[in-house]
């Protein structure tokens, strides 16, 4: 769904769920809202269950031009189940055909390598937790 088609709930459940991982889990003093969510030219991409979102991400379009994926999360008690695989399985389908960004995690690296993904860059600190560059090339180019 894109930014400007959610709905206040819509915005609710994802800043809940995205506020549950990386706010009390990870102590991310960051924050969170960044300007980017209700963009048109951003999509929210979720999985949920009775008790709310399971699994999160979002991609958008940055300054560069280039799309992102960003703020992936699953919630605690679902994790395990390939529901983050399942998201990143549907933007390949979505948007494989071109260049795809993202800022790993570091413990992180080894499962995004899993869906084509290539270290772009070395490590860097943001938000107190070490990070990746990485892209995926758009299918069909090496």
């Amino acid at each position: 769904m894109s930014g400007d088609e959610l709905s206040a709930q819509d915005v609710y459940d994802v800043w809940r769920i995205r506020d549950a991982v990386f706010a009390v889990e990870q102590q991310v003093d960051e924050e969170d809202v960044d300007g980017r969510d209700l963009l048109a030219s951003t999509t929210h991409l979720w999985l949920r269950d009775g008790d709310g979102l399971t699994s999160y991400l979002r991609v958008y379009v940055g300054g560069d031009g280039l799309r992102h994926i960003g703020r992936v999360c699953t919630r605690k008690d679902q994790r395990g189940r390939g529901h983050s695989g399942r998201l990143m399985a549907e933007v390949t389908r979505l948007w494989g055909a071109g260049e795809l960004h993202l800022n790993a995690q570091a413990p992180l690296e080894r499962w995004y390598m899993s869906f084509g993904y290539v270290r772009s860059g070395e490590d860097y600190l943001e938000a107190g937790i070490v990070h990746v560059p990485m892209k995926r090339l758009a299918e069909g180019r090496s």
